[in-house]
Order: C-alpha cells, then sequence, then structure tokens
C-alpha cells in the first residue's frame, strides 16, 4: 500500500477552516489524524519545506506545529529519518481507511452553509419530480402500500419503463435485462463486486471519476490506465493493449460526456470496445449517468452494448440523478439476464431494493426524460456561457476546453500543484477537487474539476472567491516532487 502521506492533504479535509491560527489549526488535524489512526505509529511525515508546499502555507507554520505535536510525544524527529509518529501513549492500531477519504465523499459528510463547495456537480430539483411525486401520492399511494415493499430487482413498471427506453434508442431490451439501483454510484460498485476480487487488474480511462476509482481500490484492484486523448474519447488502442498485456476482470469506460472531461466517445471506438468485450469475454461497465447532460441538440449515441450481441459481456450504468434530481437515488444496470440475475443477487444482499416511493416516481419520469434532457441542455449552456466569460475575464492564464456535454470543466492551471491550491481556496471560501484524486496514477496534478451546475449569481461569486485565492497563490508556484501512487502501467 503506498504511503498515507501521499494523500495527507485528503487525510487532514479542510483543516484550515474557521477562525485562529493557521499554525494551531494545522496541529490540531495532525494530532486527530494521529489519535484515529489516519497517521500510525511510525508514519513518516512530509518536511517541513514539502508540507508547507502542499498546504500553501507559510514553512513556520508546520514548523510550529511539528515543534508542538513533539512536546506533547506524538512526533519525534531523528537525522536521516525525518519526523514520524511516535509510539509513546498511542496504541499501535492504524485505521485502514485512505481509499475511503476521497474529497467528493468528505464534501458530502462535512457541508457547510459558507462554503461554496465543486466538489458535486449536483443539479436543483426540476419540477416535473414534484407533479410526479404528487401523482404517485395521489393515484398509487394505496397500491403501493400494499406491497411488501422489498423489490430487489426493482419496480416491474420502472423495468419495463427502463426496457422501452433502451429499445427506443436502438437496444434491443426486455425488463429482465433490468435491475435498479440506488444510484448510478450504486450500480458501479453492484458492477464491481461481480466481476473484481482482490489483487484484479482494471482498466480506467485517466482521468477519471474519482469516487469510482476509490471504489475499485477499496476492493482491491490495481489499476490499468487509459488516456482520455480528445474529445471523442479514450485511447481504445491503449484498452485493448492492456486487456491483452494483463487479462484485467473489468474495463471501466464513462463513454457519454465523460467525468471529468465531458468527451463523447466516437461511435466506431463504442464499436471496438463492444467488439473487445465479445472476442476476449473481458467485462466492460460502461457508466452512463451523463449522458441526459448534453450541450448540442441530437447529441446521443446508443450505449456500447448496442454495438454488441445480447450476450455480451457489458454492464450499461444509468441514473435519473443528473437530469432530473439527485435526492431521487434511482439508477439502474442494462445487460444480459445471466449477469443481471447475480447483479439481483448482490443487490438483495446489500439492501433488499432501493426505495418503493422514489421507484413509482421515476416511472413517471423516464417517459419525460427528452423533455428533461432538453431542457437540461439548455440550462447547462448558460451556465457555461457564464462561467466561460466570467473565467475569460478574470482568470485567463487557465486553460480548458469547451467539453462535448456533462456538467464540468477540465481546467488546467499555468503553474504549481491543484492539491495546493485547494488548500488555499478553501480560505477563501470554496473547495475544489485536485486532478490528482481523478487520476489513477496521481497525475494531472495541475488540473481540477470546475462544475458549473449552480444558479449564475452563484457561479459569478465562485469566480469571485477562485480569483482572490489565485491572486494569493500564484507566487507560490513552486511545488514538492512526490512519489506517484503505485498502479499497473
Amino acid at each position: 500500500m503506498a504511503s498515507r502521506v501521499n494523500n495527507i492533504e485528503a487525510l487532514l479535509g479542510p483543516w484550515s477552516e474557521g477562525q485562529g491560527p493557521l499554525h494551531r489549526k494545522l496541529t490540531d488535524a495532525l494530532r486527530h489524524a494521529v489519535d484515529v489512526g489516519y497517521l500510525p505509529v511510525d508514519e513518516r511525515l512530509p518536511s517541513e519545506r514539502e508540507l508547507a508546499l502542499r498546504l500553501a502555507v507559510s514553512r513556520s507554520t508546520v514548523v510550529a506545529a511539528y515543534d508542538a505535536l513533539r512536546t506533547e510525544g506524538l512526533l519525534e524527529s531523528r537525522q536521516g529519518s525525518g519526523t514520524r509518529v511516535c509510539a509513546a501513549g498511542r496504541a499501535t492500531r492504524s485505521a485502514d481507511v485512505t481509499h475511503q477519504l476521497s474529497p467528493v465523499y468528505r464534501s458530502l459528510l462535512d457541508a457547510r452553509d459558507d462554503l461554496i463547495s465543486l466538489a458535486c456537480a449536483a443539479s436543483p430539483s426540476h419540477p416535473l419530480v414534484r407533479e410526479a411525486l404528487h401523482d404517485v401520492v395521489a393515484e398509487d399511494g394505496d397500491k403501493l402500500l400494499l406491497q411488501l415493499g422489498y423489490t430487489p430487482a426493482g419496480l416491474p413498471a420502472l423495468r419495463e419503463a427502463l426496457a422501452e427506453m433502451y429499445i427506443a434508442r436502438g437496444l434491443a431490451t426486455s425488463p429482465d435485462q433490468i435491475v435498479v439501483t440506488t444510484g448510478a454510484q450504486q450500480a458501479i460498485n453492484l458492477a464491481g463486486a461481480l466481476f473484481v476480487r482482490p489483487g484484479d487488474d482494471v482498466v480506467v480511462e485517466s482521468p477519471s471519476f474519482a469516487g469510482t476509482l476509490d471504489a475499485f481500490r477499496t476492493r482491491g484492484a490495481r489499476l490499468a490506465c487509459a488516456p482520455i486523448i480528445d474529445d471523442d474519447g479514450v485511447d481504445v488502442d491503449a484498452i485493448v493493449a492492456q486487456v491483452r498485456r494483463r487479462e484485467p476482470s473489468a474495463i471501466y469506460v464513462i463513454p457519454s460526456y465523460h467525468n471529468p472531461t465531458g468527451a463523447l466517445m466516437a461511435e466506431w471506438r463504442r464499436r471496438r470496445l463492444a467488439d473487445l468485450a465479445t472476442a476476449e469475454g473481458v467485462p466492460v461497465i460502461e457508466d452512463n449517468a451523463l449522458e441526459n447532460a448534453p450541450l448540442e441538440p441530437d447529441d446521443l449515441l446508443p450505449p456500447i452494448a448496442a454495438f454488441a450481441p445480447p450476450d455480451a459481456p457489458i454492464l450499461t450504468a444509468g441514473s435519473l440523478s443528473k437530469v432530473a434530481w439527485g435526492g431521487l437515488r434511482i439508477g439502474w444496470l442494462r445487460g444480459p439476464v445471466h449477469l443481471i440475475e447475480r447483479i439481483a443477487e448482490l443487490k438483495a444482499m446489500s439492501d433488499l431494493g432501493s426505495p418503493l416511493l422514489d421507484q413509482a416516481v421515476a416511472v413517471r419520469l423516464v417517459p419525460q426524460l427528452a423533455e428533461l434532457r432538453e431542457e437540461q441542455r439548455l440550462r447547462l449552456r448558460r451556465n457555461l456561457d457564464v462561467v466561460g466569460d466570467l473565467l475569460s475575464e478574470h482568470l485567463s492564464e487557465w486553460s480548458w476546453s469547451r467539453p462535448r456535454g456533462g456538467t464540468s470543466l477540465w481546467i488546467r492551471m499555468p503553474s504549481g500543484s491543484a492539491a495546493a491550491f485547494a488548500q488555499l481556496a478553501l480560505r477563501y471560501g470554496v473547495e475544489i477537487i485536485p486532478g490528482e484524486s481523478m487520476s489513477p496514477t496521481s497525475e494531472h496534478r495541475d488540473y481540477f474539476r470546475f462544475p458549473f451546475t449552480a444558479e449564475p449569481t452563484v457561479l459569478e461569486e465562485t469566480v469571485r472567491r477562485l480569483t482572490a485565492a489565485w491572486k494569493a497563490y500564484a507566487p507560490r508556484r513552486e511545488e514538492p516532487s512526490q512519489p506517484a501512487r503505485r498502479v499497473v502501467v
């Protein structure tokens, strides 16, 4: 396992928030990390200079914190061996939680009203959700309450509606090829539980969604990378090479409006992945949670499964979260019947089934996806124009490409480390996700993700705060060298 100090910014969390001197807040954060086992006994900490650069503070701040903890007996420093966590007065256990500390999840657990968080690309509820909920209670409530409430594979009416949706998109599907899940994240986790065992290789795009990368790592998988090379998506030749070299247990891709780059995988690349899954028997997990977040009209391509035989090992994940409401925790997996039956068994063991009322609301929304999708497109186009103009005016040295779709910009800073800038941005009231958190190899260190789903007034305030933070950070352009996370290459 990689040393925890490679991810010390995530271990410390938003430590610099609130009032008081920075050295005291850093002392408290390091003490807490030792107390709960995030930093176990004998763990070597970064040097004072390196930690100062990574946290965007002065070296004197780190010196004061280390000195205070040495006085408490929590740290010890020796010539040639650096500063380490000391056993004095501490249990020797350690908490193996480093792969569960994604900034995306931390932001949901530690939400604050005075902080603008760019960790989650969430949209407000669409009015059709309210209407559907009202109709379900008024028209279907009594019938639903007569049921036991446990539907591991999903409400039959919703499975039928989703099957009809795929048929309309050119992918023949029957209801027994669908499992309803509690959001797309559970769909991907169930697919991972089906295919991935500790020590297995999984081919993923680079960059990719941080939450899914963490889920695979938590299962003990080794990540083999294929880069996103243009706005048509991933380098399929690189995926083919990884499959033939590593014989992975699965391939995970985000073909429709890739997170975080916004790329739209070209149809010929989808065909090649479908052929690869068919010929090599390697499962493909395609995450289409963002397929209903376009920026151009009529820009919906068939899923990868549409180019493969019916029994090909391809599982297609979808969700209503990005197009209807994040609080409507309804997702799904579509695949061959023999795989979907196994997924349903895993789902039953996980939670016995997703909430019945949510599923009944989804039954009424799925036939209206075209309307939801178009309204989402117009709103995202408006917001992207707002953010683009603001960035051009105030932060022109940052670079980014207009995405094909999705909800975020993938921004590159001209210098420095996004992880260090994230530390400073917190002090100006903005939380960002550094690019290395979305990289299987801890690369993309000068990138970060900027969701543009908030209302224009919030986006304007976000750019104002980031501009102030960048002015404070820009002189700190030296960055420390850090060992990359061990991955399969």
